[in-house]
């Protein structure tokens, strides 16, 4: 089994929908499938643990992780892209396909 790294963008939005952006989740995945999977995982995990008023897990196997979670933001994961990171030491040059 050979580990790429991926990367995941998923749209963020306010509840208002008033401000926006994008969350980034980076790892090492087998596909794009699994990268998509993993970085809803580590979000999800983060997201059980504030709400819980646990510490954040942090970074996971795998490189995945995520740092936080925001009251009053929400994930577009329907509209999430992933490809492969081809430079995990450069934010430049990178495909993404929707899922």
């Amino acid at each position: 089994m050979h580990l790429e790294f991926y990367e995941v963008d998923v749209p963020i939005h306010t509840n208002d929908r008033a401000q926006h952006g994008l969350h980034v989740f980076t790892g090492q995945a087998t596909s794009v499938t699994e990268a998509l999977t993993r970085a809803h995982q580590v979000y999800d995990a983060a997201l059980s643990a504030r709400q819980a008023g646990l510490e954040n897990p942090g970074q996971q196997n795998g490189g995945w992780g995520a740092r936080g979670t925001r009251d009053g933001w929400e994930l577009d994961w329907a509209a999430a892209k992933a490809g492969l990171w081809p430079n995990p030491f450069s934010w430049s040059s990178k495909k993404l396909y929707e899922l």
